[in-house]
């Protein structure tokens, strides 16, 4: 899945990749994380297949933990099999490189500054966005050179609020990381249960740090598991843990 925003750049390639075009387990699909129960190989031949579609020279990403980490790269990494240190979200100036977020509900967020030449990446789930990991990717792509107000912001498909049944005390944990946070809760069937809207928070987050170009291609990854791995899905239907859907951008190289 392409977001028009950014296929806009010409010098970026990029996709929200969904669960379809892979080798793991009996359906073919496309995990590319190793907490879901597959086999390493299967994994790295589906990461190899994305960094072919992209193309680029590499695919890197990092042991996501729900975090505001970002990590900034001036260099190609020298990661066994891609795989970094703990954080979620990457940043980048150097031709070639792809940097990927691993997804199963989460949010992934996607950005370049054209003018720059920085792209990044995050991982957005709720924790994340209750920390504001949107305002952290953007300072540190600023770090490189980019400025908001240029920065290309694309969301892809995510858990939706009309999935995303939560406890009366989740609310809260937004306060302080967005303006009027009780707007983006709506009450569910379950007394004292809200509906969450976080991919509406984080286009809220975007826009306070002077993001003017955003976009959310849209996507229900809990609705629609043709497409999509679902944590949550998975969780409620006692299945093993789900796979993992990538989200990877890069600037264009001598691919």
């Amino acid at each position: 899945m392409l977001s028009p925003l950014l296929s806009g750049v010409s010098t970026v390639r990029h996709g929200f990749f969904t669960r379809q075009g892979g080798t793991s387990w009996d359906r073919g699909d496309l995990n590319c994380g190793l907490a879901a129960d597959d086999d390493p190989s299967h994994v790295d031949e589906n990461r190899r297949r994305v960094r072919d579609h992209l193309p680029a020279l590499a695919l890197v990403s990092l042991t996501q933990t729900h975090s505001t980490e970002v990590v900034s790269l001036t260099a190609a990494p020298d990661w066994p099999r891609g795989r970094g240190p703990e954080g979620d979200g990457l940043v980048t100036r150097v031709p070639g490189l792809a940097l990927g977020v691993l997804s199963a509900d989460c949010g992934a967020l996607l950005a370049v500054d054209p003018v720059a030449g920085v792209i990044g990446a995050a991982h957005s789930g709720w924790k994340g966005t209750a920390g504001n990991i949107t305002r952290a990717l953007i300072d540190a792509m600023a770090g490189q050179g980019a400025e908001p107000a240029r920065i290309r912001l694309a969301l892809g498909p995510m858990i939706r609020q009309a999935s995303y049944e939560v406890g009366p005390e989740f609310p809260d944990h937004f306060r302080g990381a967005v303006a009027d946070h009780e707007r983006f809760f709506r009450p569910a069937a379950r007394d004292g249960h809200f509906l969450g809207d976080i991919a509406r928070i984080i286009a809220a987050q975007a826009a306070a740090e002077g993001v003017t170009h955003f976009e959310d291609i849209g996507g229900d990854t809990y609705a629609d598991p043709d497409r999509f791995f679902s944590a949550r899905r998975s969780a409620h239907q006692r299945q093993p843990d789900s796979g993992r859907l990538i989200s990877a951008i890069a600037l264009q190289g001598d691919n």
